[in-house]
């Protein structure tokens, strides 16, 4: 098989990935809000679980979106959004968690997830341009 110039080779399957993730990251707002509760920073205004109710609904929907072929760029651009969106709650759990009595190993993790956001970003991004 050749190669395909325009980069669909392979979108569907990245395009499943992010959905999955999505609609399962987005399930766990609901069935187990605290944990993502804990990581909304104390200076956004509101109640901590209005933006997890929020933020998982937006997975929910970016995930549906992206399952779709037909909806599977609109989905892709709402991944991008999301994906940029939960940045600060992951700096804020990677600070708090720096800070705390935390093993050592669960610090690291805090840490290292901070760049996963990249290559998220990026795959939702090939997505987006492959679904047009």
């Amino acid at each position: 098989m050749a190669a395909d110039p325009s980069g669909r080779t392979g979108a569907r399957p990245r395009a499943l990935a992010l959905s999955g993730l999505l609609l399962g990251m987005g399930t766990l707002h609901f069935v187990a809000p605290k944990p993502f509760d804990a990581l909304i920073p104390p200076q956004l205004p509101g109640k901590p679980r209005t933006y997890t109710q929020v933020s998982g609904a937006a997975e929910l929907t970016a995930g549906a979106l992206l399952a779709v072929p037909r909806t599977r760029g609109l989905g892709a651009r709402l991944a991008v959004l999301v994906f940029l969106a939960v940045f600060p709650g992951n700096l804020q759990m990677a600070y708090e968690w720096w800070n705390s009595d935390k093993p050592m190993p669960l610090k690291i993790g805090a840490l290292l997830r901070l760049p996963l956001q990249i290559p998220l970003v990026t795959t939702a991004r090939k997505v987006y341009r492959t679904a047009r």
